[in-house]
């Protein structure tokens, strides 16, 4: 039985073949997300994976039905796998934003799912950090929010030799729309040839803005004009405030093609090129009043940054760790009549953090140490009896040093 195109095996290491992927590499990335989101004072969510189809209708019109795994359920309700975890993240807010105090700072690890072509760095799902501030409009919050990405990814190891913040704005874009004389209704379209310029030709791409009344010469001089606006100025002076201006560039290009955005627009990219966009997002300030059908409007600035191009990213740069089995003890039973004692010496090193492993059945004692070798446990635990009297055997297997304890020094070393 094989696994379905487009998803993912998650195994220990060490793996079994190079086509699937580590579940301690995964573990490790979401403490690194999460550790960095709390030193940021965000408080972690999350929401069904399964909701309303309406909800993603609404928000990115129609034409996302294709990219959805969406049904019927049994109650003939039209719902889908979540693509995404805003809507879910305004709907929550929209339901209950009087309960907290603003701005909001919340955080998700979702897995999101969307059935569209693989290619490098796209699957058909995969886990994302999304982090979001809502009820504030400033744009000290929009640094705020940057900033978290950029320490999210030195989290992991990389550094401004390795990526950087292409930041834009999407109300810069849309006042050279209107000086340009653009239609309203073929906004969205302009958009769309914006954010895939760098990925279409330049034929192709004069076509897409003569369909709307512009040009390519326009649209390229005010790309590599790059002054900053305002709003745009304000976030670089306070990332460069925080000692992080050398992550951070102009950059018009990026435009974000989803159409609820509404001001400062960011991606994080590989210095290289080699890889998609590392993390995504920008203000969103009118969806949660769309959501909640008008009955409440609060400004909002989020960001996705998912796993899928990231773990590629950190494993192409040498940046992953060694993943180990991490066994802090392995009690050896060598004496069956010790057996209960040293359950109970295990129970009582497992209650004070260790990682602890041993035969649970009748083993010869070289093949026990070879298993705890097996396991690169750190040291050994091994119960004598002379006399009625236990003592406790404990020997680092890194430098061999061993040390002998009665069962209170034992005690008083679980303490320590």
């Amino acid at each position: 039985m094989q696994r379905l195109p487009g998803f993912r095996d998650f195994y220990p290491e060490p793996l079994p073949h190079k086509d699937v992927w580590s579940a301690d590499a995964r573990n490790w990335l979401f403490n690194r997300w999460r550790e960095t989101a709390r030193r940021y004072g965000f408080r972690e969510y999350d929401g069904p994976p399964l909701e309303p189809l309406e909800l993603f209708t609404l928000k990115s019109g129609g034409e996302i039905v294709g990219q959805l795994y969406n049904f019927k359920d049994k109650g003939d309700r039209d719902v889908a796998m979540r693509p995404e975890m805003t809507p879910t993240l305004a709907r929550m807010i929209a339901a209950h934003e009087r309960q907290y105090k603003k701005p909001v700072k919340w955080f998700a690890v979702p897995q999101l799912f969307r059935y569209e072509k693989q290619q490098k760095g796209r699957l058909r799902e995969h886990f994302q950090f999304n982090a979001d501030i809502i009820g504030e409009s400033n744009a000290g919050i929009d640094a705020e929010l940057i900033a978290l990405v950029i320490d999210t990814l030195r989290a992991t190891g990389l550094t401004e030799e390795d990526f950087v913040i292409r930041l834009s704005s999407r109300n810069a874009w849309q006042e050279f729309f209107e000086k340009h004389d653009g239609k309203p209704d073929q906004a969205y379209e302009f958009y769309q040839a914006v954010d895939k310029l760098e990925r279409s030709s330049p034929e192709e791409s004069a076509k897409k803005f003569a369909a709307v009344g512009m040009s390519l010469d326009a649209v390229n001089a005010f790309i590599e004009t790059g002054e900053p606006t305002g709003e745009l100025q304000s976030v670089l002076d306070q990332l460069i405030a925080r000692g992080l201006g050398a992550f951070v560039k102009i950059d018009y290009q990026i435009i974000r093609g989803l159409a609820y955005y509404t001001g400062t627009v960011f991606e994080a990219f590989d210095r290289k090129g080699e890889f998609r966009a590392i993390a995504g997002g920008g203000r969103y300030d009118n969806l949660v009043k769309l959501i909640s059908g008008g009955k409440v409007d609060l400004p909002a600035i989020g960001f996705g940054m998912g796993d899928v191009v990231l773990m590629e990213l950190l494993q192409s740069r040498g940046k992953l760790p060694e993943f180990k089995p991490g066994i802090d003890v392995y009690v050896l039973i060598e004496d069956e009549s010790l057996r209960a004692e040293s359950l109970k010496a295990i129970q009582q090193l497992r209650e004070a953090g260790r990682a602890v492993e041993f035969s649970a059945a009748p083993t010869k004692g070289d093949k026990q140490f070879k298993r705890a070798q097996e396991l690169q446990a750190t040291a050994t635990l091994r119960l004598e009896s002379k006399a009625g009297v236990i003592t406790f055997r404990l020997k680092n297997l890194e430098s061999r040093e061993e040390v002998v304890m009665s069962v209170e020094a034992f005690s008083n070393w679980l303490r320590g």
